[in-house]
């Protein structure tokens, strides 16, 4: 059973209790989709500020292909060095943008989006997928979030 915690002003320490929730959603279960899933609604009921969190996963055409999320229907696929998305995972590396309409080739799926930041979700050294957060402001993500949430990827992608 989960519980919806109050978080606090603390957001280092609301970024370590909402990975030892992902612990606890995850544990001994195997089936990524429902992994992917939990973590979405998870990291949707956690985060302020945000308008879409969810997953591309790899394809066998190298494409990021449309996962488990929340927010409104979104882009099916995306080509791989295509958005901020295929950007990260043609990179491997974690894509923080400021301003949407400043990056070259954005893909706007929700036309309220206004910053994003995309983590590769690395496993034996290959893309399997992004988790992709959106928020309606400029300037949401920083060096935080960023960090917690790769540490958050990285709890993930050792259960899938």
């Amino acid at each position: 059973m989960f519980n919806v915690e109050k978080y606090q002003e603390n957001r280092e320490d609301n970024y370590e209790l909402v990975k030892k929730q992902l612990q606890g959603l995850i544990h001994d279960e195997p089936n990524q989709i429902a992994n992917l899933s939990n973590a979405a609604a998870l990291l949707n009921q956690f985060l302020d500020r945000i308008n879409w969190v969810g997953f591309y996963l790899m394809d066998t055409n190298d494409e990021l292909v449309l996962g488990p999320f929340q927010g409104l229907p979104a882009c099916i696929r995306i080509p791989l060095g295509k958005g901020v998305c295929g950007t990260a995972a043609a990179k491997k590396e974690t894509v923080r943008v400021q301003d949407v309409n400043q990056f070259p080739g954005h893909i706007a799926c929700d036309a309220a989006s206004q910053s994003e930041i995309v983590i590769p979700l690395m496993k034996d050294g290959r893309v399997i997928g992004v988790l992709d957060i959106d928020s309606p402001e400029t300037n949401r993500f920083d060096e935080l979030d960023q960090t917690k949430l790769e540490e958050f990827v990285s709890i993930l992608v050792n259960q899938l």
